[in-house]
């Protein structure tokens, strides 16, 4: 039986991606290969967010020809696309695919008669990924992707409510939503604009009780009220978690990079998130160093991160993407400064994420169980897992289930997790004492 092996770079889109494509190979009759097995096909899926992530890349791909000289090695995602002719003259490299309708038609030309639509299963995890949307058309200076993921695509819904029909059946409690642009779902080739995110969601609240929703990235103009409103009708069902890309506070740092709202309007809607929605999770990304970012315009990011309180901050530091406007940009700023406001921002970014963690202490969350820590003689000890709004939990192993989704009260936070205990075992100490006073 032959052997395959997945790499994968990047995003949750690529995840879902390599796992698709691992899945029609493994119907096809391929297995996975052990960590000490020769391969015979490699799944490489691609980054190319910056030029870090291609140099990534190129390593990774010169390394696969050296320890694996026999192995067929396919190529995908973004690099795939923008470096698609060197990436074909690289040793090793027998495929590229430029196009994420490739992927069928890969598997097709090597006699998988029954192509699947979706996924079935999600490797090694308790949460599954699941991409609903591709391409992004936004004009923001910075970026390349819109160039490399061109064009507005939304998968059928019938088909992801039958990938998530199965992932739950499979015992999946938490499905991701994902994609290139994920607030865009519903546009794209035949849009009749009947459908959006919100009604997705509306629609996947039907197709089983046992499972919750998280969203991942969405542009802050596309947090509609509708969708807030179906989130705080279904807590336990749609995480209170959005991540909501911010990448400066400056207005016109804003201005420069093309982004499509304004800061007063984002503070707005995150206020609005906060009306509506019980200690809700906002994250977000912020660039630091963008061409012309001034000690004002860093000073102004810093006070909107204070103003939101933001629960989690992912930090990048500006790298310019050939072919972009903002890379040919004359003002560009020291890397010496972007290094120096990056360690400023994290210490911050520490303090507003303690601030918001200290505020759930003493409530309830909802918690997906991911991992059973045991003691020296193999006995459970602790389950770890990740609370709906996105701060992993620490608690006795007889609080709850592997895989499965349980209700918590938190009581403290050690450094990394919340601390907390089942509801059941908080009611059973509280009959217990009942009792002792009783008697």
């Amino acid at each position: 039986m032959p052997t395959l092996r997945t790499i994968t770079l990047g995003c949750k889109v690529n995840q879902y991606e390599t796992e698709y494509l691992r899945q029609g190979f493994l119907r096809l009759g391929y297995r996975d290969a052990g960590q000490d097995e020769p391969v015979d096909l490699v799944i490489f899926n691609t980054c190319t967010v910056t030029h870090q992530a291609d140099a990534e890349c190129r390593k990774i791909l010169r390394r696969l020809a050296r320890e694996h000289p026999e192995a067929e090695v396919i190529v995908m995602g973004c690099f795939a696309a923008k470096a698609a002719d060197e990436i074909a003259s690289m040793p090793g490299v027998s495929e590229v695919l430029t196009d994420k309708r490739q992927m069928r038609e890969c598997l097709a030309r090597r006699g998988l008669v029954d192509v699947p639509t979706g996924i079935a299963f999600f490797a090694r995890r308790h949460r599954a990924y699941v991409k609903v949307q591709d391409g992004c058309v936004l004009p923001c200076t910075y970026c390349i992707i819109p160039q490399v993921r061109p064009g507005l695509w939304s998968r059928p819904v019938e088909d992801i409510l039958l990938e998530v029909r199965q992932l739950v059946d499979n015992g999946y409690r938490e499905v991701v939503l994902t994609g290139v642009h994920l607030g865009l779902f519903g546009r794209g080739p035949g849009d009749d604009r009947t459908m959006d995110l919100a009604e997705l969601v509306s629609r996947l609240l039907n197709v089983d009780r046992r499972f919750r929703i998280r969203l991942s990235s969405l542009e802050v103009n596309e947090v509609s009220d509708r969708l807030l409103e179906l989130m705080a009708e279904n807590p336990e069902r749609i995480c209170s978690h959005l991540h909501i890309p911010l990448q400066s506070g400056s207005p016109k740092i804003l201005k420069r990079m093309r982004r499509r709202a304004d800061v007063e309007y984002y503070l707005r809607r995150c206020e609005r998130v906060k009306q509506l929605l019980r200690d809700p999770a906002i994250t977000t990304d912020i660039m630091v160093g963008f061409p012309g970012e001034t000690d004002a315009d860093f000073e102004e990011t810093c006070r909107v991160v204070e103003s939101v309180g933001f629960a989690k901050i992912h930090i990048f530091r500006f790298s310019p993407r050939e072919g972009t406007p903002a890379a040919e940009y004359p003002d560009q700023v020291p890397e010496h400064v972007k290094k120096e406001r990056s360690s400023y921002l994290e210490q911050l970014a520490q303090q507003v994420r303690r601030r918001y963690i200290g505020e759930l202490i003493g409530g309830s969350l909802q918690v997906l169980w991911e991992d059973l820590v045991t003691d020296p003689e193999g006995r459970p000890k602790y389950l770890l897992g990740m609370s709906d709004r996105y701060i992993p939990v620490r608690a006795h192993a007889s609080t709850g289930e592997l895989g499965e989704l349980g209700q918590v009260d938190v009581d403290g936070f050690d450094g990394e997790f919340l601390t907390a205990r089942g509801q059941d075992a908080s009611l059973g100490l509280t009959l217990l004492n009942a009792t002792a006073d009783r008697l």
